[in-house]
């Protein structure tokens, strides 16, 4: 049964048509999430190291379950589910997983999470965050060219499913950066400290770290290693539900892996304004901080 426009949103107002029909589905198999003690909560913003992150988790507890790389998955999603988007899939996250600890992926602030969980955040720039949600968002949900930088403001400012703005994600997460139950970084220290960042989750997850597991997860969490197998990491569960209820081919290229990282200079000026007009409202009052990267060096120590 094909809902919303039956293709490719063209502008910002039919992304919400095909959004909106989506939601107003009945579900089959959706069960909201029973959570357990020891979950684990991989909840950065969109666009911020989230599937970096669920590779570094699936491979430290397959790792040091079974000794050896666990690609056997057409999705990172399959061994990690996205419980912001299982109603749209009508999948019921529940049960065990591969290994433990369980392991959930979500864009939400910690207010809207379970309480009692454990919580992995990295942070990014807001100004790559945009350039990388719109390189993600055109040619898959949206036809590619039809939405330009500047048009996509409020798209970006929706977080994407079930996500907050950008701001409120920010805000809540470094609020909570000292809690033992919460892990936040910058998406980029963690990139440029891997070793340090695995090290750092495998303590965060009660799983022993060898030398042997650092080196495996190490390796296959590398930008090389993650687009040589992008078809893993291309929301396939999500582009299947898009092509059976939207029309939206399954093919298209949603991989959210890219051979070369984002770039804030990309960004036009009077984005890059409004962006930086709404960090001096809301986060530096709150925080101290001028800009991201005084904010991350604070975080990054």
């Amino acid at each position: 049964m094909t809902v919303g426009l039956g293709r490719r949103a063209r502008s910002i107002e039919e992304f919400a048509i095909n959004m909106g029909a989506l939601a107003q589905i009945p579900t089959q198999h959706f069960r909201p999430l029973e959570s357990e003690p020891g979950d684990v909560f991989i909840t950065s913003w969109a666009k911020s190291g989230t599937t970096m992150m669920q590779q570094m988790f699936h491979q430290l507890r397959m790792g040091a379950a079974t000794g050896a790389v666990d690609m056997d998955f057409d999705d990172i999603g399959r061994v990690i589910p996205w419980e912001d988007t299982a109603p749209v899939i009508d999948h019921d996250i529940n049960g065990p997983q591969r290994a433990s600890p369980r392991g959930f992926k979500s864009h939400r602030e910690y207010e809207r999470l379970p309480p009692g969980m454990r919580y992995v955040v990295t942070v990014r720039d807001p100004q790559e965050t945009y350039v990388s949600f719109y390189r993600f968002f055109d040619g898959w949900s949206l036809e590619r060219g039809a939405i330009s930088l500047e048009e996509f403001f409020p798209l970006w400012m929706t977080g994407g499913p079930g996500g907050c703005d950008y701001y409120t994600h920010l805000l809540s997460w470094y609020a909570r950066r000292n809690e033992p139950d919460t892990l936040l970084a910058t998406y980029r220290w963690a990139a440029e400290n891997k070793r340090a960042m695995i090290a750092r989750l495998a303590a965060f997850c009660d799983i022993e770290l060898t030398e042997e597991l650092a080196s495996l997860v190490e390796h296959t969490t590398t930008r090389e290693f993650m687009f040589e197998h992008k078809d893993r990491f291309d929301d396939a569960m999500v582009c299947a539900a898009f092509e059976a209820k939207l029309n939206i081919p399954a093919n298209s290229d949603s991989t959210k892996v890219q051979e070369v990282g984002s770039d804030r200079k990309q960004l036009p000026a009077a984005i890059a304004e409004q962006i930086d007009a709404m960090w001096f409202e809301r986060v530096e009052p709150v925080t101290g901080h001028r800009n991201f990267d005084s904010l991350a060096a604070e975080i990054d120590r």
